[in-house]
């Protein structure tokens, strides 16, 4: 091992004038360092130990030090320059103005991009086969073309938001030769493959066109991650085709004319892991604005015949959720699960508040049909294990909870309603309570 480190210092040394970072890897898990920040990497004890900045390093736990070398694209206005070091093997790159075209055929390697800058008529598209890291470190485009960031790669992506930063994607409202089947062509912000999102500087996604965020399999946002903010969208903030996971940041999604947060589960798949929704931390807020939408919805995608079967699993573990629907949004559902849901866990204290504030329900122009606005409603079982949760049902007809079965093992529902035939807590089964507190008037259908 501590031949292998040596080595690797050695190598740090050597490419230092064009290497930016390096990485020391403890398994499968890595921690980044930026050279010029580095003036010394001693050893102490003989060895034992390595101090990089303020860590220090057991040299037995360390499995390898690698040496980064990353493509830098660089936005100014009407252009933008691309530096691809020399030993960067398998990456080509197409520039049309602000337009950006990265091909990699690398298929061993993963190389990282920085992407920086801004242009008003400008995108970046990304084709490869292998995961890849990208950096955004203040980047702002807006696309006159179709979308503004799409990652064409169907592994992971590793999306890393610089602290300090501001980054924003905008697509253009029109598309030139629209094709209903290509996915990426949809939202302003697109990634085929499955993204993992941390950093702590902030995104901004304005959909012009149709949905602002189409993430195709899972997107896990971890602990360190900022904020991600939903502006605006013509259609489905963020859309999600797997599942989706959130550990830590903060998730905004506001102005969208279709739902909030829409995941689903994936087709043609026997991944275990499928149709998940999974808070453990962090913060959701959305609002609700369109008449007949949902602000957050788990869909098991039921026309699809692989996962019919699907029972989509909603779980708020931790965090805290706050979902509003607006006044002009007649017949809306605040939070709509296909499945199962389950507010809280073990040692968790998980806040979630529904806000319906309609002044009449919905009629379907089509068929005729009077819709309620619903707070929370899941086809089966909603459990309440800790937390506390609220749902306030203001309208004509409006409900404050639908389920099959409402179970309580801990934590408080606290559930409100006004309006002319108005509801609170309306249920399929009996209601079963194992502990905790529920409030608020029970409807039996």
């Amino acid at each position: 091992m501590k031949k292998l480190i040596l080595l690797s210092l050695m190598s740090l040394a050597a490419f230092s004038a064009q290497a930016q970072w390096f990485r020391v890897w403890q398994g499968e898990e890595s921690t980044r360092y930026d050279i010029s920040e580095i003036k010394n990497i001693p050893y102490a004890f003989a060895g034992s130990s390595l101090t990089i900045g303020e860590e220090e390093y057991a040299t037995t736990e360390i499995d390898s030090i690698t040496i980064i070398n990353p493509v830098t694209i660089t936005w100014n206005g009407a252009s933008a320059t691309v530096d691809i070091p020399e030993n960067v093997e398998g990456v080509t790159v197409e520039v049309s103005g602000g337009h950006v075209v990265v091909n990699n055929t690398n298929t061993c390697t993963e190389h990282e991009f920085v992407l920086k800058g801004s242009s008003s008529d400008g995108s970046f598209t990304y084709n490869g086969s292998y995961k890849t890291k990208f950096h955004l470190n203040g980047i702002s485009l807006t696309s006159t073309k179709g979308t503004a960031f799409d990652i064409e790669c169907g592994k992971r992506i590793d999306l890393k938001l610089k602290q300090g930063t501001e980054n924003s994607f905008t697509d253009a409202a029109t598309r030139v030769n629209f094709d209903e089947t290509v996915d990426g062509s949809k939202a302003a912000f697109y990634c085929k493959g499955h993204m993992e999102l941390s950093g702590a500087g902030t995104l901004t996604v304005t959909g012009n066109f149709r949905h602002a965020m189409s993430i195709k399999e899972y997107l896990y946002v971890k602990s360190t991650a900022g904020t991600v903010t939903i502006n605006s969208a013509v259609s489905d903030g963020l859309r999600v085709g797997e599942y989706f996971m959130m550990n830590g940041g903060n998730l905004v999604v506001k102005n969208v004319g279709g739902d909030g947060i829409q995941v689903e589960a994936k087709t043609n798949t026997e991944e275990e892991q499928n149709g998940q929704f999974i808070m453990n931390g962090g913060s959701i807020n959305v609002s609700v604005t369109a008449v007949d939408k949902k602000g957050i919805r788990l869909d098991d995608n039921s026309t699809d015949e692989h996962v019919a079967t699907v029972v989509p699993e909603m779980y708020i573990n931790d965090g805290t959720v706050t979902v509003d629907i607006a006044t002009s949004a007649l017949g809306s559902r605040g939070i709509d699960c296909d499945g199962n849901m389950t507010i809280g866990a073990e040692d968790t204290n998980p806040v979630v508040n529904v806000t319906i504030n309609n002044t009449s329900f919905y009629t379907d122009p089509e068929t005729s049909e009077q819709k309620r606005a619903c707070g929370i409603k899941t086809n089966d079982t909603l459990l309440i294990a800790s937390g506390v949760t609220t749902v306030s049902a203001k309208g004509p007809k409006a409900r404050g909870v639908r389920a099959a079965t409402l179970r309580a093992t801990g934590g408080t529902m606290k559930v409100t309603k006004s309006g002319s035939g108005s509801e609170g807590i309306t249920l399929e089964n009996v209601y079963k309570s194992e502990g905790g507190t529920v409030t608020g008037a029970f409807t039996y259908k």
